[in-house]
């Protein structure tokens, strides 16, 4: 279907809006209306129901500033970033691997210098003018910012949820009583300086992500639940290959997926985003190449969809490895390791870092205790840089060079060692998933036009109308519209025009069923439910219709609900 003409219909009806219009608007912003905003809560309410129920996750909220300090710990301010080209004539900017589709199978996998090449050779110029190109550049994608008045401190709008989880790991951990595997999500608003937003909500400056941050042994990345769900299949296209369609379990045996654990996130993906109306026939996940991954990345697969303009990713699912505690820790001189208790005593083997204190006093002097400490705290794997690393005094970085310290070999008789958790990110992209709910699920018919949505994620889950709006038909119709929400159920009164009118309203907007009020509920208090797919009625006493709406949102189909029990005053 045509994106525009899909656009056109959000926005008429109140599903997604351009931000700030009567002042030119903002490319990258978007509001969402009210169905829209009806819609979106309903889809982070499912997600709640899958993580924090289903897998016993926790969910918290951070701030979305943070200051500088974080974000140079995360490698944020030095590897976030997108290749921009300018225009010399006009000035405008573009995103060079944007430019480059259709010239190569994945731009965005090139580097700086493979991308330029490719724009050069294609003699690609400015899609505004026409104009000739400049040098490619980057161009970090974060909203810098300057926290409190004065002097101050630099801070920046964050680019994703999950750094407020790793920095609250230590009060995380001792909440899970210390005990590995355990889960921690956030739901929340990210901020991105996209240096072109196009394709509507597919690419915005300001965006909501679901995301689950899943702390796991590094020794042991099994899962629990995946054998009850190793035989399903999904579809993979790893990286330089192609498509293949195969039981997860499989996939996870071939080494095609890493692990069990990243293995089950992935089947949860594919669930969450089947079960809300993602067409899975227009779904697969695709595996980043090594030059595509993040930087915190050992692995990663995006979940992707078919939508009007290609293959877009909806979710991305990543193996962080100990990156993001590690980086952490480093930065912080915080201790977020966890303590790993061993069956029995045992002798053991750990490496340390070791300061060489006959060196460290001449250079560093009255500090020189200070940085023996922090280089002590440190945990092996951030001391293995042969440039040396990075330590923290009084909140000032300190870099200590690699001849001032060693890593060595203690032997000791232990109860435990400390370990530095593995992290498994699925990050759900909620604007993009929304978008691709709705084209996926609208449908015409001749000059019916409907959307598919599923009960749990419709804005609306009902429509009450009046045959007329007269001769009582109103006011009783009124009341049931009300009685309805007091029970928790979203619905909408509409007497405007003809009933078939109506029906179409609700239909456009994705209602799985229309109550009507006509002139034989006066006789007998019995009402119809018209099922939106259908058309199919049922009649249905008014007294049992909250209770034959539960039936249906449970998955009841309208044929099998019970049969009017009419006649209750």
């Amino acid at each position: 279907m045509d994106a525009a003409e899909l656009l056109s219909l959000a926005k008429r009806r109140g599903f997604l809006w351009p931000a700030y219009e009567i002042y030119g608007g903002v490319a990258g912003l978007y509001d969402y209306g009210p169905l829209g905003a009806a819609m979106k809560v309903n889809l982070e309410s499912y997600w709640r129901e899958l993580y924090v129920l289903g897998e016993g996750f926790a969910e918290i909220s951070s701030p979305i500033l943070a200051p500088e300090e974080v974000f140079r710990a995360s490698g944020h301010l030095d590897a976030f970033e997108d290749y921009l080209v300018e225009c010399a004539q006009c000035g405008e900017a573009h995103r060079a691997d944007q430019l480059a589709a259709g010239l190569h199978a994945n731009p965005d996998s090139l580097e700086a210098d493979e991308l330029s090449a490719l724009l050069r050779q294609h003699a690609v110029r400015c899609p505004q003018c026409g104009g000739e190109l400049g040098p490619l550049r980057t161009f970090n994608l974060m909203f810098g910012t300057h926290l409190g008045a004065g002097k101050g401190r630099t801070g920046y709008l964050r680019p994703e949820t999950a750094q407020g989880i790793f920095v609250d790991f230590a009060l995380l951990l001792r909440h899970f009583r210390d005990q590995l595997p355990f889960g921690v999500v956030q739901i929340g608003r990210s901020m991105r300086n996209e240096i072109s937003p196009r394709q509507g909500v597919l690419r915005l400056r300001e965006f909501n992500m679901l995301e689950a941050e899943l702390f796991i042994h590094p020794e042991h990345k099994e899962w629990p639940k995946f054998a009850a769900i190793a035989e399903q299949r999904l579809t993979f296209v790893p990286a330089g290959g192609t498509p293949i369609e195969l039981p997860v379990g499989e996939a996870v045996r071939k080494g095609i997926v890493l692990h069990e654990t990243l293995g089950y996130f992935l089947w949860l993906t594919q669930k969450y985003l089947v079960d809300v109306g993602v067409d899975p026939r227009r779904l697969r996940f695709r595996q980043h190449a090594k030059t595509e991954m993040a930087h915190y990345a050992t692995d990663t697969w995006d979940c992707e969809a078919a939508l009007s303009t290609g293959w877009v990713e909806l979710v991305g699912i990543a193996d962080r490895g100990c990156y993001d505690v590690t980086a952490h820790i480093s930065h912080s001189a915080a201790d977020l390791t966890v303590f790993e208790r061993f069956p029995e005593p045992r002798e053991t083997v750990r490496v340390v870092v070791r300061p060489k204190f006959e060196l460290l006093g001449p250079a560093f002097k009255e500090r020189a205790k200070a940085v023996a400490e922090a280089l002590s705290a440190l945990p092996p794997e951030s001391a293995k840089d042969p440039a040396g690393v990075s330590v923290r005094l009084n909140d000032e970085p300190v870099s200590v060079p690699r001849k001032f310290y060693e890593l060595a070999e203690v032997r000791e008789r232990a109860a435990g060692r400390k370990i530095v958790p593995h992290v498994v990110e699925p990050s759900y992209g909620l604007d993009r998933i929304l978008y691709a709910l709705l084209e996926h699920t609208y449908t015409s018919e001749g000059e019916r036009v409907w959307l598919r949505l599923p009960a749990r994620v419709a804005p609306i889950l009902l429509g009450v109308f009046p045959l007329m709006p007269k001769d009582h038909l109103d006011v009783e119709a009124q009341a049931i519209h009300a009685s309805l929400l007091r029970a928790g159920l979203s619905a909408l009164y509409d007497d405007g025009g003809s009933i078939g009118r109506r029906y179409a309203r609700a239909d456009e907007i994705g209602v799985p069923w229309c109550v009507t009020v006509d002139y034989t509920t006066l006789e007998d208090r019995t009402v119809t439910i018209r099922d939106r797919e259908t058309a199919a009625q049922v009649r249905v006493a008014i007294d049992d219709l909250i209770s034959a709406v539960q039936q249906l949102r449970s998955g009841v189909a309208l044929s099998a609900l019970p049969a009017a029990r009419p006649g209750a005053a």
